[in-house]
């Protein structure tokens, strides 16, 4: 009768409570391996390599992208393989079949003994050397180092327009959620009026009126890119300040200033990562839309639009000029993206139920 009285006080002693077993290490390496699955590998990847470019460019480009070697200019890149023709070996080239002829004197450097009207076989463009894994442009410049500098380009302009912009659309979207009234319908009429500016048309006029230069391109893009962040900060902000937390902070006696900076302003750090990330595809993308158009980084500062610029009209014989940087633009501003939208997906808790 003692240990069954015993048993039923434990018994009631341990009715309230829940005990939970410890996780299976089975569990736990499932669990990590199914967020490793979601995780943009390759994308992460390929943004963690074109940073790693844009620092280091100076020390690991072969050689560097401003000195030019016209003797080496348009030169294949390395895997490039020789092409050749056949050709008939004459004594004369005549004007309307001298790309299916080649004279005997010529003809006889390669293969001595050869007569008129033998057919030959001619080298008529030379494979890539290992000097220039990438080729050379049209003024003999490696394309391989100019692609890296022009990472490092796209990554300072990257930077300082993020930087740039966050501050300005930080500033005005919580101004405009917090004050509401005439604040707010002066900082949305602002941002009305740049949406309806083009981006394209405001740098090419600023750049006839100003001239072109560095700064001036990390201002436009700049007054781009702070109109999204600021209405996506105003939405965030209207949520927030509703919050029981700030309620107590304003009985609490807590300054405004105090309450943006130190109690609002944390609630928007996942909106504002997410934004960041989505914004660095369209600002490499801006940035080498204008290069190409003449109006983005000066030459001869190498940047991946002018690059593709400079090629565009060497597509059949020099393919590589702009085929190679236009790669790297496409490359990175898809891998952004992609990325961007995982971390939407991961920091919104309600995308994150729904996944």
């Amino acid at each position: 009768w003692q240990s069954v009285k015993e048993e039923a006080e434990m018994a009631e002693q341990t009715a309230g409570s829940v005990v939970f077993a410890p996780e299976a290490p089975r569990v736990k390496v499932a669990r990590w391996l199914r967020r490793f699955r979601r995780m943009p590998i390759i994308p992460s990847i390929m943004l963690g390599v074109f940073i790693f470019v844009g620092i280091a460019a100076p020390w690991i480009s072969p050689h560097d992208p401003l000195i030019s070697d016209l003797r080496d200019r348009n030169t294949p890149p390395m895997l490039a393989s020789s092409e050749t023709s056949l050709k008939t070996v004459v004594q004369r080239l005549s004007i309307n079949e001298r790309s299916f002829q080649i004279t005997l004197q010529t003809a006889s450097l390669d293969y001595p003994g050869v007569k008129i009207g033998d057919e030959i076989e001619v080298v008529t463009k030379i494979g890539g050397p290992t000097k220039y894994i990438l080729g050379t442009d049209h003024l003999g410049r490696d394309v391989l180092s100019r692609v890296i500098h022009g990472a490092r380009v796209s990554l300072i302009v990257v930077t300082l327009v993020i930087l740039v912009g966050i501050t300005i659309g930080v500033t005005v979207g919580m101004l405009a959620g917090w004050y509401g009234g005439w604040v707010d319908e002066v900082c949305m009429r602002l941002v009305d009026i740049k949406l309806a500016i083009p981006t394209i048309l405001l740098a090419l006029v600023m750049v006839l009126a100003l001239g072109q230069s560095f700064v001036l391109i990390v201002a436009v893009l700049a007054l781009t890119i702070w109109p999204r962040i600021a209405r996506n900060v105003r939405g965030e902000v209207l949520s927030l300040k509703t919050a029981d937390y700030v309620g107590l902070a304003k009985v609490a006696g807590a300054s405004t200033p105090r309450i943006m900076i130190v109690h609002i302003f944390p609630g928007l750090i996942n909106t504002l990562i997410v934004l960041t990330t989505l914004e660095i595809g369209i600002v490499i993308l801006l940035e080498a839309t204008l290069s190409f158009l003449g109006a983005g980084v000066p030459p001869p500062t190498p940047a991946w639009g002018s690059m593709v610029a400079d090629g565009r009209d060497r597509l059949a014989g020099a393919w590589w000029i702009s085929t190679l940087p236009g790669l790297a633009i496409v490359a990175v501003v898809m891998a952004a993206n992609v990325f961007g939208d995982w971390l939407r997906d991961t920091l919104d808790p309600r995308l994150r139920q729904l996944g």
